[in-house]
């Protein structure tokens, strides 16, 4: 009888043990381990950062998406940019805005970053009459209940940040922008509170040689040639 409540007790004991583990290794503190390791280093957790720097990859600053923090900062005719220091966000020449989490927004004028390098050789050439280095008509549905149909789209390549920029007209007069990297691969949207599409991650989709783009409701086919050029 004695040695059956010792066995009972070393039972008992080899739960609580396991128990304890587990509470140190459970699901939610991996989840926590899990978005450390997602974030960017020395970048706020409240900021979304893109790109791998700008104006020019490499660079500190970084061009600064939608969240919580900015949503009243951005500006469709500007780029929200990140500067790990107040100096570095006084040589792009933009609007300081504000300080968050230790690091300075500045809004940069779209055609800041945009300036082509001289020399035939490093860029590709413009439409006569515009910004663009192309422009076409790609396949488009969705946008404030727009039907399927074409939209006119104009993209900048090698632009903010190394990224490419394609920007897509709504016959109502408003304009989806879609960001690119230099790989072709989607980074982000203009994504907004004002139209509801801030509540729908942009979305990438290759088929063959076309990227499909999602945003909700909306979907946008791009070309690869459009994106990367020849």
């Amino acid at each position: 009888m004695l040695s059956e409540k010792i066995r009972m007790s070393l039972l008992v004991a080899m739960t609580v043990m396991l128990a304890g583990c587990g509470a140190t290794d459970g699901p939610g503190n991996e989840t926590e381990g899990a978005s450390r390791a997602s974030a960017p280093a020395g970048w706020p957790s409240s900021l979304n950062a893109v790109g791998d720097g700008f104006p020019t990859p490499g660079a500190p600053c970084r061009i600064v998406g939608e969240s919580e923090a900015t949503v009243n900062l951005l500006d469709d005719s500007a780029t929200l940019v990140g500067c790990p220091s107040e100096a570095d966000a006084a040589k792009l020449g933009g609007k300081i805005m504000t300080n968050v989490d230790g690091i300075t927004l500045v809004s940069v004028p779209r055609n800041a970053g945009l300036q082509s390098p001289v020399g035939d050789d490093q860029s590709d050439a413009k439409v006569a009459g515009t910004d663009y280095n192309a422009t076409a008509e790609v396949r488009c549905t969705g946008y404030r209940k727009h039907p399927p149909g074409s939209c006119p789209a104009g993209v900048k390549r090698n632009g903010e940040g190394g990224m490419t920029i394609v920007e897509i007209k709504w016959p109502a007069g408003d304009s989806r922008t879609l960001f690119f990297d230099k790989g072709g691969k989607l980074v982000t949207a203009d994504t907004s509170q004002a139209d509801g599409s801030a509540a729908f991650p942009p979305k990438g989709m290759k088929q063959g040689d076309v990227t499909i783009v999602t945003i909700g409701p909306e979907r946008y086919e791009i070309p690869d040639v459009f994106v990367l050029g020849d």
